[in-house]
């Protein structure tokens, strides 16, 4: 019997945790499901990933409200992928006047916004139940590193100061996406990675570049970070619990790489390679929350970018669902 399409049948609401990581920086994290940061200054707030739809956003907003009454400025997208950023337009209602992304990510908008929108809405029924508030795509007022901006550029690093704190934003390198984007607040030392780095949840790689993606984690160790709000998974605490998230999610990537690599080689098709890939997956992240979901897409990606497919192929409603009935059939 075939799996359940993607997280069709996941309609469970998951608990949601809104904690203080340092004096400024607090973690809202769901269960496995996508987290988002606050970080909260004398003058103003920024908000790192927007959740899926301005309906989910207003529960986060009525969070943020019981401990601040400062307006909400800025709205950061670690990356372009619908459940991130969505909600935007409610931050933009409560009075936000920057949404902030890199070059990268406003490229794959520009590339691939729509596409990913209908799959994820498809993929995930339970974060979009509330579809019908979502207004469009969400696109970056300001721009950071290259290209053409949507309005001023930014080059390189963005430092902001929210009053009383600094927020440093920059891409650390491929990874998820080509456009990954993280915030960090070196004074406290809290990193918010977007899905650059999971913790005891799927590891989504289905537009990812996987060959950089370990050294752009080293990237993000070199921080020495005290405390991480990961894409998914609890925020961790302490170094040595920052370092285990980093540790999962290079495992996760590197074990797929691998099996994709030897699938190529072996010259397998992809449904072979599934179950190759599965020998050496299934028995260190099998029960994590959404492998069933991601392994599929996962698997895809690997064995495409090992194939010397380097710029990931747009994944649609269509080609999920002929994936998904080859692959977890």
């Amino acid at each position: 019997m075939s799996k359940a399409f993607a997280s069709q049948a996941d309609l469970t609401d998951k608990k949601i945790t809104f904690e203080q990581l340092s004096k400024h920086c607090w973690a809202y994290t769901t269960e496995g499901d996508p987290n988002s940061g606050v970080i909260i200054g004398d003058n103003c707030i920024l908000v790192s990933d927007a959740t899926a739809t301005p309906a989910m956003a207003q529960d986060l907003i009525r969070k943020i409200r019981t401990i601040s009454d400062k307006p909400i400025k800025y709205v950061l997208l670690t990356h372009y992928h619908a459940v991130r950023v969505l909600g935007a337009s409610a931050f933009v209602a409560e009075g936000a006047t920057e949404i902030i992304a890199s070059q990268g990510t406003l490229e794959l908008i520009r590339e691939r916004g729509a596409q990913d929108m209908k799959s994820e809405m498809e993929r995930f029924p339970r974060l979009f139940r509330n579809a019908e508030t979502v207004p469009g795509l969400t696109w970056p007022s300001m721009v950071i590193g290259g290209g053409n901006p949507v309005k001023g550029e930014v080059p390189g690093k963005l430092s902001i100061n929210l009053g009383g704190v600094v927020v440093q934003i920059w891409s650390p390198g491929p990874g998820h996406t080509r456009g990954d984007t993280i915030a960090w607040v070196e004074e406290e030392k809290v990193l918010y990675s977007g899905d650059l780095v999971e913790f005891e949840a799927g590891v989504y790689t289905g537009d990812a570049q996987l060959e950089e993606w370990p050294a752009t984690l080293e990237a993000l160790r070199a921080l020495k970070a005290e405390a991480i709000v990961p894409g998914r998974g609890e925020a961790m605490k302490g170094n040595a619990n920052v370092n285990k998230a980093l540790d999962y999610t290079k495992r996760w990537v590197e074990t797929l790489y691998t099996a994709g690599k030897e699938a190529v080689a072996q010259k397998m098709d992809l449904k072979a390679a599934m179950a190759h890939t599965r020998k050496s997956m299934d028995p260190v992240f099998g029960k994590v929350f959404i492998y069933e979901h991601c392994l599929p897409f996962d698997v895809t990606r690997a064995y495409d970018e090992a194939s010397g497919i380097k710029n990931p192929r747009i994944w649609t409603a269509e080609r999920d669902k002929a994936m998904w009935a080859a692959l977890q059939g």
